[in-house]
């Protein structure tokens, strides 16, 4: 072999064949383009009702959306044709766009449009606000709306919505214990409020609290310099410590109502010894020391009081108090409202032959109880012999009490008279049956609006007499009728029912002298109409 046969034998060897066209895809020649990510669609759906807009959670979950997002596709393998075709633009995949419904244009348009939320003036926000607090309280309103947006949060901030708050155990059941973390964040919590919300707070009120109750009375009287009511209904655990924070912060106090709560009585009594002068309006359940507490008001602490209240509960034993009426007459001239609710009052005299003036500017008088009461003439007549503006007098359960003695007061305008009787025997009334009941109409009736008489034995044509002069009054005085258990007939209810128009409350439960259909409780005024329809 030559030298030109060994030359072309290694170029033969070594020089590049021609490739052929490859009909198949070549694997990893390229580099993978990203994958478009579609846009996700909503979770929820948007729906406008009746001054709403309700948000509701659609039926995907997050967890959903993600795997299908996540899944990757197979690419169907097809046969390419020998010449190729020539290369094109790729356009990247568009999400797909669904037809838009009236729900999705409102939540657009929710989005778009802030007028309402963003350019409403925060004067007129505020008024909207303070509407609603009047109804519903402060709590948890105000907060509720302070996390929408920033100007309801500055509208919401507004010391003017904060003066009446009311706060119950919205943290833990009031059957339940605290735990320290919760008891911290308690705390916290209110040390905010008071030092960010409650800078003209005038009436604070806590219910059903068994914790806590001393520091939150303290901060509230630190903060709150305005204060003038607190009311610790249904609490334990008061110690004399939340008084002494009362006396040391709250200058202008004027009411305190402590009702089924349980207090330290002495505590009370030592606040109300210093700064009883400026207290108005006092009002607690009986206990086993309400005596001594009655005592010391009685004996001068509170010469400003005008409003003084001492019930127990309806489902309670039976419970007397010692109440001693000219020692309160004497030193708390001005008192206004007196209550003494489901306790029999035991009169106490004086051991002084010092005379009394009564109370001139008693307004409300109630010693009511659902048992009976062993209240006389006589003890009635020493306590409102001096009381010519009394509007209201509830004498339920005092069976002794007599018309005659009603009819001699010195009050002209009484507007409300409840006189129901509930565990009386007929023997017990029968000494005072007779025709008596119409003179307390023929004073009263012209300013009468309430008169409750039920399960009295009045005889028939005092009933009728009664109703009579009740029905030449204007027609828009009486509101309220209850003769329950009387001997009260319809020709004696006729004329009552066709004057008084004014007339929603018509209670003739026990009417024997009544025909069947009709012994029952009126509560509006189309039902009395049609009443006076079938006795007529």
């Amino acid at each position: 072999m030559d030298v030109s046969d060994a030359e072309a034998s290694f170029r033969s060897q070594h020089e590049e064949k021609p490739k052929k066209i490859s009909l198949k895809r070549k694997k990893h020649t390229k580099t993978r383009k990203k994958k478009i990510s579609r846009y996700d669609q909503p979770s929820y759906t948007v729906h406008q009702g009746e001054g709403m807009v309700f948000v509701i959670s659609g039926s995907s979950s997050q967890y959903e959306v993600s795997f299908k997002s996540g899944r990757k596709k197979k690419v169907a393998k097809r046969r390419v044709k020998a010449n190729p075709p020539t290369k094109k633009n790729t356009v990247p995949a568009q999400p797909k766009v669904e037809k838009e419904t009236d729900t999705d244009t409102f939540a657009r348009a929710d989005q778009d449009d802030h007028r309402w939320g963003h350019s409403l003036p925060e004067e007129v926000l505020i008024h909207i606000f303070q509407m609603v607090v009047s109804q519903d309280g402060a709590v948890p309103f105000l907060c509720r709306v302070g996390r929408v947006c920033r100007l309801w949060n500055a509208a919401a901030s507004s010391p003017v919505l904060w003066r009446q708050v009311t706060v119950s155990y919205c943290w833990i059941a009031p059957d339940k214990t605290q735990r320290p973390r919760l008891q911290k964040k308690i705390q916290d919590t209110f040390d905010w409020l008071a030092q960010n919300r409650f800078s003209q707070l005038r009436e604070f009120s806590l219910c059903h609290w068994k914790y806590n109750i001393d520091q939150v009375v303290e901060v509230v009287s630190r903060h709150s310099p305005h204060l003038s009511c607190i009311k610790l209904s249904y609490c334990k655990n008061i110690t004399a410590n939340a008084f002494h924070s009362l006396g040391l912060h709250s200058r202008d106090l004027q009411s305190i109502d402590l009702e089924f709560s349980e207090f330290h009585v002495e505590g009370l009594m030592e606040y109300l010894e210093v700064h009883g002068v400026q207290i108005k309006q006092i009002l607690f359940t009986h206990g086993q020391k309400s005596t001594k507490l009655l005592a010391a008001i009685a004996g001068g602490c509170c010469p400003n009081l005008e409003l003084l209240e001492i019930n127990t509960k309806l489902d309670s034993k039976e419970c007397e108090l010692l109440i001693c009426f000219q020692a309160l007459q004497m030193r708390c001239p001005k008192l206004k409202t007196f209550r003494v609710l489901n306790i029999r009052p035991l009169p106490k005299a004086i051991r002084s032959g010092a005379s009394s003036m009564g109370f001139p500017f008693l307004e409300e008088l109630c010693i009511a109880t659902t048992s009976f009461c062993y209240m006389t003439d006589k003890e009635l007549w020493d306590i409102l012999f001096n009381s010519p503006k009394l509007r209201v007098l509830d004498l339920r359960g005092c069976w002794r009490v007599t018309p005659l003695c009603l009819a001699e007061l010195p009050c002209l305008e009484l507007e409300c008279l409840f006189w129901g009787q509930y565990s009386c025997s007929n023997q017990d009334q029968l000494s005072w049956s007779q025709n008596v009941l119409y003179k307390l109409a023929q004073k009263w009736s012209r300013t009468l609006q309430q008169l409750d008489i039920s399960n009295h034995f009045f005889s028939e044509k005092d009933l009728e007499l009664t109703m009579n002069y009740l029905a030449q009054t204007e027609p828009d005085t009486l509101r309220s009728l209850d003769v329950s258990g009387t001997r009260i007939t319809p020709e004696a209810l006729r004329p009552v029912l066709g004057q008084m128009t004014a007339l929603g409350y018509l209670n003739l439960t026990s009417c024997r002298s009544l025909p069947r259909g009709v012994k029952k409780i009126y509560r509006s005024k189309e039902d009395i109409r049609k009443l006076l329809d079938i006795i007529k």
